[in-house]
């Protein structure tokens, strides 16, 4: 619960400031006519959405598993997830459009020192959410929470490239605008197809990755009694995995000999973060 609910607070911290950032930044970039500065702002709006959506999909993937979902409702998370992604991709492909278009189509460009005051501004929020967020993900073990930190730390990124954009244009290199809007909605592109791609592998059901599944099979190769793993099986249930494998003993231990280290390698692999539940069968041999 400490898990979903530190998540709950990243959540509405996030839609509280990327609420304030847009509207700042949405006001100037239409005072301004800045292409860059109104892609920092749709990347704002963007971020909304995504802690918004964060925080439905967290509460229904903190739901109990029930007689309908055996397995809990982790999966909502990523449901939520690619709902945001393709939201993401259509607007930075929006985005792309304009800003190429005012490289070669010259603007109504206007500078102004509150270009500078809001990019300083963002700059401070984010990297001050980043350091709040890698803190929290660092002591949960939160993949989201990392993922979400990262989300911020990359904003704080394109903002200080905004704003050497915005230098560069108050020394009357308009085209600077234009170049800094197409290189935000790239980069809002790539962070859209990443957080696609990783939410449509998850509702594939893709396997656990190899090094995790390496630490899994060195806790059991630890057992002497074990002769032989086999049938190994991973299924994502949210942001964990149940996994499923047979073991093989001698055919001469007696039946609570060989389920007691089954007991035991499943308690030990409780520890795993990534593991939700481990189904472990045993066979003779």
């Amino acid at each position: 619960m400490q898990r979903f609910k530190a998540t709950k607070i990243a959540g509405f911290l996030g839609i509280f400031f990327n609420l304030f950032l847009f509207i700042i930044k949405f006001i100037v970039s239409i005072m301004t006519s800045s292409q860059a500065m109104l892609a920092d702002a749709i990347n704002s709006l963007g971020d909304i959405f995504s802690s918004l959506m964060t925080l439905i999909g967290n509460k229904i993937a903190s739901k109990p598993s029930d007689d309908d979902h055996n397995l809990g409702h982790g999966k909502a998370e990523y449901i939520y997830s690619l709902l945001i992604s393709i939201v993401i991709i259509a607007v930075s492909l929006t985005l792309f459009k304009d800003s190429l278009e005012s490289i070669f189509i010259k603007t109504n460009y206007t500078f102004s020192y509150f270009l500078i005051i809001v990019c300083l501004i963002t700059i401070l929020i984010k990297v001050s959410l980043f350091f709040y967020t890698n803190k929290l993900s660092k002591s949960l073990n939160s993949l989201l929470l990392k993922a979400n930190s990262k989300d911020h730390l990359y904003d704080a990124i394109i903002t200080t490239i905004n704003l050497l954009s915005i230098i560069l244009t108050s020394l009357g290199i308009y085209f600077v605008d234009g170049i800094v809007g197409v290189l935000i909605s790239i980069w809002i592109l790539i962070s859209g197809l990443k957080i696609f791609k990783e939410s449509y592998d998850v509702l594939m059901d893709k396997a656990i990755d190899n090094a995790t599944k390496e630490r899994v099979l060195n806790v059991v190769k630890k057992y002497k009694e074990v002769k032989k793993i086999n049938h190994f099986n991973a299924t994502p249930v949210g942001y964990k995995y149940q996994i499923s494998f047979t073991i093989f003993v001698d055919g001469n231990m007696s039946t609570y000999d060989s389920h007691e280290i089954a007991n035991r390698i499943e308690r030990e692999l409780e520890n795993f973060p990534e593991i939700y539940l481990t189904v472990i069968h045993v066979n003779p041999i």
